[in-house]
């Protein structure tokens, strides 16, 4: 009888434990998160040995709330706010967490706690690419690690977590394509992947993900069309403002609330069916290309407050008898081609609304009113009229362009080679005497983020090792004839190959020393980079003195012959020079990862090849060695007398190509003003009007539209800001470049109509 009172006393005690035991288990896991994020102060809560996370008493930043003694829900937000200007893939002191964390080693802690359903890990500084094993966390229901530095792609294996329905991703660095999986998710409900670098176009199958109720992919690159979205009968909010979806608007679901599509280029009339969109509250399709005259059923929509149909290609009168919603609040319809009386329900006075319409072509406040005769000429009903035969016009020349260049790359072959293959000799976490924050590990693992899905199939030579034999022999011994100039980051020379194509070759001297492996490596990320719009590297040269140490290093270039932009080309030709320069900059920050953030932009590297394709040279330096721009005198400094702040933020690639647009603005005026001036009185001349003319150059105040100059004046004073926070994006640049182009191309054919007509 004894032994089994003995069992029974034991077998209770056991059960006891257990609990315990799994408590002990989970709290120790907490624990080790806390170390791996650096001890945040978010988490001193669990500093205390004999506190229990569980019990803790929930705040904004951290909650943790459990079912029993197991954890369901784990939320920190972290106080790592700041974005730098440029991110390259690797830890930035007090910005991210440090070069010792390992966001794979984290995943697999926090993977451990198997019950949560919950984890919001917000502003924690986490960095690298999120792993495939996130999928561990099988009871999960939402996930929120948005405002990190997280990059590379979104793990496919997401997809097989039957019970997630909420990713909220904003604020990263994710840098491929759109997942083309999405439809795999059975419960998703919520997408939100804002302010990324994805790219591509949005995948068709995103249409078949039938749950969903909120798609947010705001601020990124992606392009293309804006797929089917019919079947999404449950979707109620889409953002897909600030990219570059380029296609015609689709019909959209009727449950939809909110549609944001702003800031892209997409085309087309706004389709019929948006006048049946009776949920709809906010609609804004502002700073497109879009033509025709709008629907007016979407004015009376029952639920509308908020419509911005600004910066477009508008046009048409609107019917007097236009009935306005009860419910809205706010209309803009600024920068179109509206002619006519300004409907009555649109008089902000009468029914308190906000109304904005300047820059059209309305009766009412003919100050702000453009004449009649700009809003007419470009639009005269629909079908085929004068947009569509532009449309069809641009889409022509593009198209002659695209056949031309690809002749050209088939018969010169001087197009780059292909990635050379990852060297294999480093091991994994060595350092190897790297620089700017570049281990031996991120250089083997850089990635190219290939264009050929834009470019399409290239011929590519193979990219050539040269010996300094060959170097010499293509140079005749580096002789005067072949000189071509000597900069900060070295000589430049031309030389000629046995096969008779034409090189140009940079001779760089390292100040940084570099392992020959090392070194390798630096310059086999350097030719990954491949863009029509840079000057191809076909090789190098390394000159050593042993294994262990460099003494100069040869580029090998394609040879481009160079013509000044700004001494060729009208305004409408520089627009394109200055498009492809902002292409091939926003390629070197977001191509590969790790970018090349540090390019010293300068318009003396603006190349313009016999058939005035621009061509940006001595890009991505600061790869093999930042000392390079340590012993440059960069001529964006004589801008820059009285800027001490612009002088200290030098490396910023769009400060720089601000300068660039102000020498093409002002040509030769620029340069005979000598010596170094006050950047701030050449811009406060240039924005007004009345001085433009005194100070730009006068090609392009012959050439240019009062509308595109104004665009490109607004951006370049952006660009040229003393606080590097506000200046814009590339991204931003490019887009406002490319809407000049176009404003310039319509204002082209409205001069030429109107000759026509004073001619006949």
């Amino acid at each position: 009888m004894g032994w089994h009172l003995s069992i029974l006393i034991m077998t209770t005690t056991c059960f006891m434990l257990f609990p315990i035991s799994d408590q002990s288990s989970q709290s120790e896991l907490l624990q080790q998160l806390r170390k791996q994020l650096e001890y945040p102060r978010q988490l001193d809560a669990w500093g205390n040995p004999s506190s229990d996370p569980c019990y803790t008493q929930p705040t904004a930043v951290l909650a943790v709330t459990c079912e029993g003694n197991a954890i369901m829900e784990l939320k920190i937000v972290g106080d790592r706010i700041t974005k730098p200007p440029k991110f390259s893939g690797y830890s930035v002191p007090n910005v991210t967490l440090s070069e010792a964390f390992v966001l794979d080693s984290f995943v697999t802690t926090l993977a451990r706690l198997t019950t949560l359903r919950v984890v919001i890990l917000v502003s924690l500084g986490l960095w690298g690419p999120l792993p495939d094993k996130i999928h561990r966390l099988s009871s999960l229901e939402v996930l929120d690690l948005s405002s990190n530095f997280l990059y590379g792609s979104i793990p496919p294996k997401l997809s097989v977590m039957s019970k997630l329905h909420t990713v909220t991703l904003d604020g990263n660095y994710f840098n491929v394509s759109v997942p083309d999986w999405l439809d795999l998710f059975s419960n998703l409900t919520v997408l939100r992947l804002q302010s990324n670098q994805l790219k591509g176009s949005i995948p068709a199958s995103i249409g078949k993900a039938a749950m969903l109720t909120e798609l947010a992919l705001a601020g990124n690159s992606i392009s293309g069309n804006v797929p089917n979205l019919g079947y999404l009968s449950k979707l109620e909010m889409l953002d897909l403002r600030d990219n570059d979806l380029d296609g015609e608007l689709p019909e959209m679901p009727t449950a939809l609330v909110t549609i944001l599509l702003s800031k892209n280029s997409l085309k087309g009339e706004i389709p019929e069916q948006f006048g049946q969109l009776n949920r709809l509250q906010h609609l804004d399709l502002s700073f497109n290309f879009l033509v025709g005259s709008p629907p007016e059923e979407i004015f009376a929509l029952p639920n509308i407050s908020y419509l911005n149909l600004a910066a477009n290609m508008l046009s048409g009168s609107l019917s007097s008898s236009l009935t306005c919603s009860s419910t809205l609040g706010f209309v803009d319809l600024s920068t179109n081609r509206f002619t006519g009386d300004l409907p009555a329900c649109l008089n902000g006075n009468m029914n308190n609304m906000v109304v904005k319409f300047d820059g059209n072509c309305f009766s009412a406040d003919p100050a702000h009113q453009h004449e009649a005769k700009y809003c007419h000429q470009s639009h005269k009903g629909r079908g085929l009229n004068q947009d569509d035969g532009l449309v069809i016009t641009v889409v022509g020349i593009l198209f002659i362009v695209l056949v031309l260049s690809l002749l050209l790359i088939a018969s010169n072959k001087k197009s780059c080679q292909k990635v050379l293959a990852e060297q294999q000799f480093l091991r994994k976490h060595k350092q190897d005497n790297s620089t700017s924050g570049m281990s031996s590990e991120l250089l083997v693992n850089a990635r190219c983020i290939s264009h050929a899905v834009k470019l399409g199939t290239q011929i590519q030579p193979s990219y050539h090792i040269f010996s300094l034999e060959e170097l010499k022999e293509a140079t005749k011994s580096f002789e005067q004839s072949a000189f071509l100039g000597e900069g900060a980051i070295g000589k430049l020379y031309m030389g000629k190959l046995e096969n008779g194509t034409l090189i140009a070759i940079r001779c760089l001297a390292l100040h940084q020393r570099y392992s020959i492996r090392n070194l390798k490596l630096r310059l086999d990320l350097l030719a990954k980079l491949h863009h029509p719009n840079l000057v191809c590297l076909l090789g190098h040269c390394i000159d050593s003195v042993d294994e262990s140490s460099v003494k100069r290093v040869f580029l090998v270039y394609e040879y481009v012959p160079g013509s000044s932009p700004e001494k060729t080309l009208k305004w409408c030709g520089r627009l394109q020079v200055l498009i492809a320069i902002a292409k091939a900059v926003h390629f070197l920050h977001t191509g590969i990862i790790p970018g090349s953030l540090y390019n010293r932009l300068k318009s003396s590297s603006i190349l313009l090849d016999e058939h005035l394709t621009a061509k940006l040279s001595d890009y991505g330096l600061s790869i093999i060695t930042e000392e390079i721009y340590k012993h440059e005198v960069v001529e964006g400094k004589r801008y820059l007398q009285n800027n001490v702040a612009a002088m200290e933020d030098s490396e910023d690639d769009v400060y720089y190509f601000g300068c660039i647009l102000l020498e093409v603005l002002m040509g030769p005026k620029l340069h005979r003003k000598g010596g170094p001036f006050v950047l701030n009185d050449l811009v406060i001349s240039i924005s007004s009007q009345e001085e433009r003319e005194e100070v730009l150059d006068p090609v392009v105040i012959g050439t240019s539209s009062q509308d595109s100059l104004s665009v490109v004046v607004s951006i370049m004073i952006k660009c040229l800001s003393v606080e590097s926070s506000t200046r814009p994006s590339i991204e931003e640049v490019l887009w406002n470049l490319q809407y000049a182009a176009q404003v310039q191309v319509t204002a082209d054919g409205d001069q030429r109509s109107e000759v026509s007509s004073q001619a006949g």
